[in-house]
Formats: C-alpha cells, sequence, structure tokens
C-alpha cells in the first residue's frame, strides 16, 4: 500500500521522503545503499527493477567497485533488515541475471 510519501509493506514502512524505515512502529536501521535500493524497490512494486538501473541509481558513473558483487551483498543486507529470503520471498524476489 502506497499513501503519499509512505508505502506499508507486511509489518514494514518505508518514507520515500525521509528513507526511514520502519517495523511495527520502530525504527529500523539501514545502511544508505540498502536504502537507496529499497526505494526504488518500492517506488515501483510488482515492476522488475533492472541491476543496470539499481547500479545506476546507487553507484555513480565514477564509482569503480565490483557492482555484481556489490550489489549482491545490499540486496542480502537488506533482505537481512526485512527478515527475507532468495529462496522464499516475500518482498523481494530475484530474476537471475535481470534483476529484482
Amino acid at each position: 500500500m502506497q499513501s503519499g510519501r509512505i508505502v506499508a509493506f507486511g509489518v514494514f514502512a518505508f518514507d520515500l521522503e525521509t528513507g526511514e524505515l520502519q517495523s511495527r512502529g520502530h525504527n529500523v536501521r539501514l545502511q544508505e545503499q540498502p536504502r537507496q535500493v529499497l526505494r526504488m524497490l518500492v517506488s515501483r512494486p510488482g515492476e522488475l527493477i533492472t541491476r543496470e538501473a539499481l547500479r545506476k541509481g546507487v553507484w555513480p558513473d565514477e564509482t569503480f567497485v565490483d557492482f555484481e558483487a556489490g550489489l549482491n551483498v545490499v540486496v542480502n543486507k537488506l533482505r537481512h533488515v526485512l527478515r527475507d529470503s532468495a529462496a522464499s520471498p516475500r518482498y523481494i524476489e530475484t530474476v537471475p541475471r535481470r534483476g529484482y
């Protein structure tokens, strides 16, 4: 459910403007890169967000990192915070080699 700037899913609520994540009314710590990925995913529920779009949204063009490994780490951190699993996803479904 999306209401203005707040997106609710499961027991979570994410503020698109501030990047604040809450679970049952309590703030949940979220590092900056997982916050950016979550913002992109909840902004377009049910749509495929490509790995390339996530790369552009999280890492500026002049940043040189192992993007594939870096994105996997970021998504795994996000899944950990959301208590989600790649094997049985509730919130973040992987589409192999394409995106989430």
